[in-house]
C-alpha cells in the first residue's frame, strides 16, 4: 500500500503527539505537518501537502469548523477527518454536510483511526457506528414536507443506484463494474449530484441521500 502522508490539527500537544505515537506501528501512513490551530494548519497545507487532515474543532485562532470549510473549498483533494470529543449530533450534522469526510470521537483507538485514514483515501468518506446512528435518528426524525413541484428531489434511476451503492461503501471502480458503465461516468454522476445537492464531496453525497429518503 502506498503512504498516506497525514496532518494533525489540535491545540493541545500531548494529543497530538500520542495520535502520531500510536499510529507509528501502521508504516504505510506518515504524518507530515503538526498544526495547534486551523489557521497554523492551512499555512502549512500547500507544503506539506497531506492526503488527510485529522481535525480537532475547538482551537483558537480558527477552529476546526472554519478550516475544514476553506479546506473544502480550497483543497478539494485532502480528505478532513474530524478527531473531537465532541458528541453532539449536530456537530455530525453540520461538518458532514460541510466537508468532512468522516468523524470520530478522540476515544477510539488507534486502528479505528487507522482505518478511517485509508478508508476515506480510497472511498472518499468513513461512516463509523456513531455517525450512522445519527443518520439513522435523522432519518426516521424527518418532518414530512409537502410535495412541491419546485422543492421535490429528483434523482434518475442511474442516479439513484449510484448512491445506493455508494451508501454501501463502494468505490467508483466497483460501482462501475456492478453498474456495467465506466469509472468515468460514475464519478460524472456523482459530481453531477454533488453540484446540485450543494454537498461537498462523497461523505456529503451520502448523509444527504439517507436524510432525504433517496435510497431504500
Amino acid at each position: 500500500m502506498s503512504i498516506i502522508k497525514v496532518a494533525i490539527a489540535d491545540d493541545h500537544q500531548i494529543f497530538r503527539k500520542g495520535v502520531i505515537l500510536s499510529l507509528r506501528s501502521f508504516t504505510n501512513i506518515k504524518f507530515v505537518l503538526e498544526a495547534e490551530n486551523g489557521q497554523q494548519l492551512l499555512d502549512g497545507l500547500a507544503e506539506a501537502d497531506p492526503n488527510v487532515v485529522l481535525m480537532d474543532l475547538r482551537m483558537p485562532v480558527k477552529d476546526g469548523i472554519e478550516a475544514t470549510k476553506v479546506i473544502s473549498k480550497e483543497y478539494p483533494n485532502i480528505y478532513v477527518i474530524v478527531l473531537t470529543m465532541y458528541e453532539d449530533e449536530r456537530f455530525v450534522s453540520h461538518l458532514m454536510e460541510n466537508g468532512a469526510n468522516g468523524y470520530l470521537l478522540k476515544s477510539a483507538d488507534p486502528a479505528e483511526i487507522k482505518k478511517a485514514i485509508v478508508e476515506v483515501v480510497s472511498k472518499g468518506y468513513y461512516l463509523n457506528n456513531f455517525v450512522n446512528k445519527v443518520l439513522l435518528k435523522k432519518s426516521h426524525a424527518r418532518t414530512k414536507i409537502v410535495p412541491s413541484l419546485t422543492s421535490e428531489i429528483v434523482v434518475s434511476d442511474k442516479e439513484r443506484e449510484v448512491l445506493r451503492l455508494l451508501c454501501m461503501e463502494f468505490t467508483a471502480t466497483e460501482i462501475a463494474q456492478k453498474m456495467d458503465i465506466s469509472p468515468r461516468t460514475v464519478e460524472a454522476i456523482k459530481d453531477r449530484l454533488m453540484e446540485r445537492f450543494n454537498v461537498k464531496n462523497t461523505a456529503g453525497l451520502v448523509f444527504f441521500s439517507v436524510r432525504n429518503n433517496l435510497i431504500d
